[in-house]
């Protein structure tokens, strides 16, 4: 323990240390070089070490005494939430320690084909209720893309006489088909059972949302990875062209990353690096035979695209992930249409938790892959309910004198405070700047009511929900208001304010979860991610 001056009060001496340890972190980029996996791993490691410290000390210093009351119940409740956000936040560093760039594989197998023809490769641009601007757009992108053997296919499953004009007008197949079963997967699974049929299949096939739009260079570029034969499938970056409602509805879209930057900015190659990249539906490359060889793409989770993934791997082919910017889309326009999307993929990851590719189940997955999946379904069960809880707790001590976290000041500054300064500065340096306290935990709290009941119903009845599209090339001239996504946080601020102007009497000075739920926001986990999907 490093001695301070003996005048220093206790207080005094841990705001001490922790600028301590905010002065170690501010040297940190003169002496590492975060893109050597040893420094990586120094970094990491002592983020965990510390995470480990708080959480011990959380869990043997500022419980309420074990009893049949308010206080153990509400205590032991934000602890466990709290355990299973740091085990979340401990895997996300060990998954960080390691990264992946393909740039050089691409480049120096461009051609591995050679001296034969190249490949044929067929586009496949999925839509359902997309607006002809939007379609417009991706359609000319996709046959302006540079491959000299490649055929565009529209798969409509809006069934729409404007778009099989402007398709035949471009010489674009527009494809359709007498129902909407399965969804996307459905509607390419139907579209590769009739190339097949007529004798026409490619030997590797893109997959873009209706409003992504591939650069010229985006198959030459995907198809370079397929040289390497365990490959099955090639997943790109999303990038987009509109700031999604995060930053639009804050004025920060020059200022700020869009929220998904660090999934596959980070994450992806970090997971690459692992083994365990995901596709992420759009934006990607498949092998043909691949997929014929799992028998097309699977119709047992809303988020095909992640269990495409695992499907694959169990069949001893990858998911490759190259980190260049090859296609650009529409992010999410509306609150509404951002919670929906994120309420989806979290859906989708509980159905394949439940399902025979889960973390738990008997199946041909690799432990590292098991590993994936379960550290993707501890960030949808401990992020969101752990931050919601963070507002909704102080309310037990405003209204019934309730302590949560039973902790003096220069505790929480000790503890609490240096892990909070480390892991924050650790992370923004892996990130280079794009996760931003306050502004990050703003884009995962906004939609935490409505992803945990996609959570909640997804473990317990993970069949029959149908598959909800994200509305793109929405009007941001109106302004709408989400009353209904606005209600629990309206509540919830109606109450804090009640109770803080009359609040129970104590004695005790209480640490709500505000506090502590902050150490999250430095963790750096954006979805999907899956987690995307």
């Amino acid at each position: 323990m490093i001695a301070l001056h003996p005048w220093l009060s206790e207080t005094q001496k841990s705001f001490a240390l922790m600028l301590l340890a905010l002065g170690v972190v501010v040297l940190l980029p003169l002496v590492l070089d975060t893109r050597r996996t040893v420094h990586r791993v120094v970094l990491l490691l002592g983020v965990i070490a510390l995470a480990l410290r708080y959480i011990w000390w959380r869990g043997t210093e500022t419980l309420a005494p074990v009893g049949f009351d308010l206080d153990f119940a509400a205590s032991g409740t934000l602890y466990l939430l709290e355990l299973v956000a740091i085990l979340s936040s401990i895997n996300a560093a060990v998954l960080l320690m390691r990264r992946r760039n393909r740039h050089d594989e691409a480049t120096e197998n461009a051609e591995w084909w050679a001296p034969g023809p190249p490949p044929k490769v067929a586009v496949m641009i999925a839509t359902y209720n997309e607006e002809r601007e939007v379609l417009e757009r991706s359609i000319v992108g996709a046959i302006s893309v540079d491959w000299p053997d490649v055929e565009v296919l529209v798969l409509d499953d809006g069934r729409r006489d404007w778009l099989a004009t402007f398709c035949a007008k471009h010489s674009v197949r527009h494809v359709t088909r007498s129902d909407n079963s399965h969804a996307k997967a459905g509607n390419i699974n139907h579209a590769l059972a009739l190339l097949e049929a007529e004798g026409n299949a490619p030997d590797f096939f893109a997959v873009l949302d209706a409003d992504f739009v591939p650069h010229r260079d985006f198959l030459t570029r995907c198809v370079a990875l397929f040289h390497d034969h365990s490959v099955g499938l090639v997943q790109t970056p999303q990038h987009f062209f509109n700031a999604d409602p995060i930053q639009h509805n804050l004025g920060l879209s020059r200022s700020y990353p869009d929220e998904q930057r660090f999934f596959f900015d980070h994450i992806q190659p970090a997971r690459d690096g692992w083994g365990v990249a995901i596709c992420c539906g759009t934006s990607s490359v498949m092998r043909w035979s691949a997929l014929r060889e799992i028998g097309g793409f699977p119709t047992d989770s809303v988020t095909e695209d992640y269990l495409l993934s695992l499907t694959l791997q169990e069949r001893g082919l990858s998911t490759a992930y190259l980190n260049e910017p090859l296609t650009e889309g529409l992010a999410a326009e509306g609150v509404g249409e951002y919670v929906t999307q994120r309420a989806r993929w979290c859906l989708g990851l509980m159905q394949i938790v439940r399902g025979r590719l889960g973390p738990f189940a008997r199946n041909g997955l690799r432990l590292r892959d098991r590993w994936s999946v379960f550290d993707t379904l501890l960030y949808w069960l401990g992020s969101f309910p752990f931050r919601f809880a963070g507002l909704a707790f102080p309310l037990l001590y405003w209204f019934f004198g309730t302590i949560v976290v039973d902790a003096r000041v220069p505790d929480v500054l000790a503890y609490f405070g240096a892990y909070y300064v480390v892991s924050l500065g650790v992370m923004n340096l892996l990130s280079r700047g794009t996760v931003i306290p306050v502004l990050h935990d703003v884009s995962q709290i906004v939609g935490a009511v409505p992803i945990m009941r996609a959570a909640v119903h997804g473990l317990l009845r993970p069949k029959g929900h149908k598959f909800k599209v994200t509305a793109k090339g929405g009007d941001r001239s109106r302004v709408v208001v989400q009353w209904r996504l606005m209600m629990p946080y309206l509540v919830l601020m109606g109450l804090s304010v009640a109770g803080s102007g009359s609040a129970a009497p104590s004695t005790a000075l209480p640490i709500t979860t505000r506090a502590t739920a902050k150490w999250w926001c430095c963790s750096g986990r954006s979805t999907t991610s899956s987690c995307c999907p």
